[in-house]
């Protein structure tokens, strides 16, 4: 690990020891900021915890976090993601010994992160869900025949009525609210290890006329699958590297975490000069529909998918998108302490012909940043992408790049 206080732009770029032998040089430069780009990190280079599979659309590897918290960062720093999503930087720091906050508009952001800071027992979840009955009949507000077998949504809907009135009653504990961001997980996949009948990948949930087209295509009419089964197996294989070191750190993370959710752009909660890190990545312009994405957890969450979905920027330009983001990151500076530092992780959009990290340059200069250089770590084709249909660096984005900012000495 190299010491926070002398990070700069060659540590950065070559303090792993698999890249001790490269240069060091920039390949090149953007308005005179230092660009580096090669593979930094991969998934054999640190095996993540599987604490953090857990889908969620648009969400980066944690590897990503993971790089940068090490490098950067010191045990009991706070480190902050104000565009949470799944919550990847903040289960990365809490597993690595810091403290987290986390920040999102759309509500799931919360309840599939703040339950894995907060680990119940296997044994505890196995007999919270032998409390839940299962088999009551219940009427359900839409048509869910397409994505699950009978029975099977009978029990989804008994286990959302249970959810729901746990919360209500005030009496929602850590194995319910497991529970419950277990299941909002397994809801629809392309695997016998979800709910549904064969879809998408679990991060995105199609309509209920794509989903007939798919159950046409395929033959095949939802299967049963056994609820209690399912999240019970997940359960274990999200905790399966959780020793008792990682549980302690964890449990300490959670006592001091904070879970924010409204505008990235105004987050009084956070004191002035407070966060030494914060690793994100905002939304790229209108590429991930998030609303429509997840309509189908909003559902077994009883929350509004469009009101949230209006709630989430999806700026449909450049101009617009360099907007949001001045605010975002006049914000991010007021928080930053003086020498902290902001992992500004964007990509390329519109068939690559737009590199946001070029629009984020102005941008922090105008919040007062020093930019110390540009990461640009390349991956190889991923399969998910393949199933969304989306190509190479075409909707999506092939590769990370991180716009590295520190606020100066001397500023508050």
């Amino acid at each position: 690990m190299v010491a926070v206080a002398s990070v700069n732009a060659y540590d950065l770029a070559v303090s792993a020891p698999e890249k001790r032998a490269k240069s060091g040089q920039p390949q090149r430069r953007i308005n005179g900021i230092p660009v580096y780009e090669q593979e930094f990190w991969t998934s054999k280079q640190r095996q993540a915890n599987p604490l953090h599979e857990v889908s969620y659309r648009g969400c980066f590897k944690p590897q990503l976090p993971a790089y940068f918290i090490d490098r950067l960062s010191k045990p009991g720093d706070y480190i902050y993601d104000p565009f949470s999503g799944r919550g990847t930087t903040a289960i990365e720091a809490a597993l690595m010994g810091r403290n987290v906050i986390a920040n999102d508009v759309n509500p799931l952001s919360a309840i599939l992160t703040r339950p894995r800071l907060q680990l119940p027992l296997i044994a505890a979840i196995d007999v919270r869900l032998r409390a839940i009955k299962m088999t009551e009949k219940r009427k359900n507000d839409i048509d869910l025949s397409m994505f699950y077998h009978p029975d099977t949504e009978r029990e989804l809907m008994n286990l959302r009525a249970w959810l729901a009135d746990r919360r209500a009653s005030c009496m929602e504990d850590d194995a319910d609210r497991w529970i419950r961001m277990v299941a909002t997980n397994r809801l629809t996949g392309h695997s016998p290890g979800f709910f549904s009948a064969y879809t998408l990948p679990p991060n995105q949930a199609v309509s209920a006329e794509s989903q007939i087209k798919i159950n046409e295509k395929t033959g095949k009419a939802p299967e049963y699958r056994n609820v209690r089964e399912l999240i019970l197996r997940k359960s274990m294989q999200l905790q399966s590297d959780i020793n008792a070191a990682a549980r302690w750190r964890l449990q300490q993370a959670a006592a001091q975490a904070q879970f924010l959710q409204g505008s990235a752009a105004q987050t009084a909660a956070i004191p002035d000069g407070s966060v030494q890190l914060t690793v994100t990545s905002p939304p790229f312009l209108n590429v991930v529909q998030y609303a429509k994405d997840n309509w189908l957890r909003c559902w077994f969450n009883d929350l509004d998918a469009e009101a949230i979905g209006a709630g989430i920027t999806m700026a449909a330009s450049i101009n617009d998108w360099s907007a949001v983001m001045q605010d975002v990151l006049d914000e991010l500076y007021r928080i930053t302490r003086p020498k902290g530092w902001v992992a500004f992780e964007v990509g390329e959009v519109q068939r690559g012909t737009v590199n946001l990290d070029e629009a984020v340059l102005p941008l922090s200069a105008m919040a007062g940043f020093r930019c110390e250089a540009i990461l640009i770590n390349t991956q190889k084709f991923t399969k998910t992408s393949n199933i969304w249909g989306i190509g190479n660096n075409e909707r999506g984005t092939n590769s990370n790049r991180i716009v590295m900012l520190q606020k100066p000495v001397g500023t508050c």
